[in-house]
């Protein structure tokens, strides 16, 4: 097992982030090619059904994706230090804990479907379906967060292009499956909305399969074998330093959810139209968030890799060439969208003044994710370091008291294109604050690894 050999730094980035990119839009493609299955093959309604879902489905993942970026960061330290025994390690206990944390949240999901649709004030004439839609997603939980758990540990051993096949694959499988479960074509009953969550569970086995297949094939330090099964205990000391730098990324991501949860519900309060708008603007705004987050993920990878080596001096350098690679790629995306907005949301919407909506809203906040993507450059770089706990409760301050109450108060004067206001608002106020700590105090602090 060999470390990264030491090339420029941009370098390291494009090596990192082309992969990272494919793959991250080719895992918005599933979401997005569901959308306009969705949309097109049977409505505008049942595209509401599934985007009122969302903030649910983006809790369950954000809570699994926190305890990925805590296994990640001590991933890279450990392949930077060349300790193969302790990325095993941490790696099936990570595995062992997403497996059981799918499973509870699967049956949560089933269970709970009904209350949370009335929760999240689902409208009347889309309920049933995004009830539906919930027990089904909730069903594919278990295979889903392990799989996006694998693909985020690849990365953490510098494995970009492993993942990319691998959600290239259940990408090609949702693609088919999808469409034959709307028509029924499967010797089933055609199963309306819900046949997007179905195809979402048949695509994410069907990527872990091959993913797991490849990585024992090619003898991977990653490969689910029988010596990675047999470090799969629940070492307390592994799962406690898991836990430190995953609990608070997972926090901040929960926290995220139950925001758009609240500002879901009042998008929600305007109709399904409003609601499938909401859905569409989501599935854009991934688009041009993923090189964001991919940019930020590449700059905790190294940083965890530069510590792991014992040259926390390379820490700065790498946050200025990550904001460099976000002004450009994130900023170019922005710009991309601006001019093209309105084919890009006949993708997904058909009707004309859904179109119109959609557009206005786009127009609000696309610019926003270039802030965005510097934040999460600053926090990206600061957990890597084992620094969790102070941005992530700067990030939760301000999702609670400016993004929530920003979209209450401007949906209230504005009406639904008010809700908007709340991401540029959070944003800002993220970036600056994440600004002032990481340099008044987190710069001034002797960086070691933690594994």
């Amino acid at each position: 097992m060999q470390p990264p050999t030491p090339k420029p730094l941009w370098r390291m980035f494009l090596t990192f982030l082309w992969p990272m990119m494919l793959s991250n839009v080719l895992q918005a493609l599933s979401g997005t090619l569901n959308n306009i299955f969705l949309g097109h093959m049977i409505g505008v309604k049942a595209l509401a059904s599934a985007s009122v879902v969302f903030p649910v489905v983006f809790f369950c993942i954000a809570t699994v994706m926190g305890l990925a970026s805590g296994a990640t960061v001590l991933i890279g330290q450990a392949f930077g230090a060349r300790d193969e025994e302790r990325l095993k390690s941490v790696a099936a206990v990570a595995v062992g804990a997403t497996a059981i944390t799918g499973v509870a949240m699967a049956l949560g999901g089933l269970i709970l479907a009904p209350a949370m649709m009335r929760v999240l004030g689902a409208p009347t004439d889309i309920y049933a379906d995004a009830v539906a839609y919930t027990r089904a997603i909730a069903f594919a939980m278990p295979a889903l967060v392990v799989f996006l758990l694998y693909t985020a540990m690849l990365r953490g051993v510098g494995d970009t292009r492993t993942p990319l096949w691998a959600l290239a694959v259940s990408t090609l499988v949702g693609l088919v499956v999808t469409p034959l479960l709307i028509k029924g074509w499967l010797g089933l009953p055609p199963l309306g909305p819900a046949s997007a969550a179905w195809a979402s569970a048949v695509s994410s086995v069907a990527g872990m399969s091959w993913l797991g297949w490849t990585l024992h094939r090619r003898g991977h330090v990653l490969a689910p074998n029988k010596a990675f099964l047999a470090h799969m205990r629940m070492d307390p000391a592994i799962l406690k330093l898991v836990l430190i730098i995953g609990v608070p990324a997972a926090l901040q991501m929960v926290a995220m959810s139950l925001a758009e949860i609240v500002l879901l519900g009042l998008v929600n309060s305007f109709g399904s139209d409003a609601t499938a708008a909401y859905g569409a603007v989501n599935q854009v705004m991934a688009y041009v968030q993923f090189p964001a987050l991919s940019i930020a993920i590449t700059a905790s990878i190294l940083g965890a890799q530069a510590i792991g080596a014992g040259h926390a001096e390379r820490l700065r350098p790498i946050v200025r060439t990550a904001m460099m690679m976000n002004l450009i790629i994130t900023g170019g995306g922005v710009l991309l969208c601006y001019i093209f907005a309105e084919p890009i949301v006949r993708a997904f919407i058909s009707r004309g003044e859904v179109v119109e909506l959609t557009q206005t809203l786009l127009h609000i906040v696309l610019w926003s994710c270039v802030v965005m993507g510097m934040g999460s450059i600053l926090s990206a770089i600061m957990r890597a370091s084992g620094e969790v706990w102070v941005p992530t409760l700067i990030s939760i301050a301000i999702i609670l008291v400016v993004e929530a109450p920003t979209g209450w108060i401007l949906s209230h004067r504005f009406g639904v294109t008010g809700v908007w206001w709340a991401w540029p608002a959070a944003f800002t106020m993220i970036l600056l604050a994440q600004t002032a700590y990481y340099k008044l105090v987190w710069s001034k602090k002797t960086i070691t690894r933690l594994i």
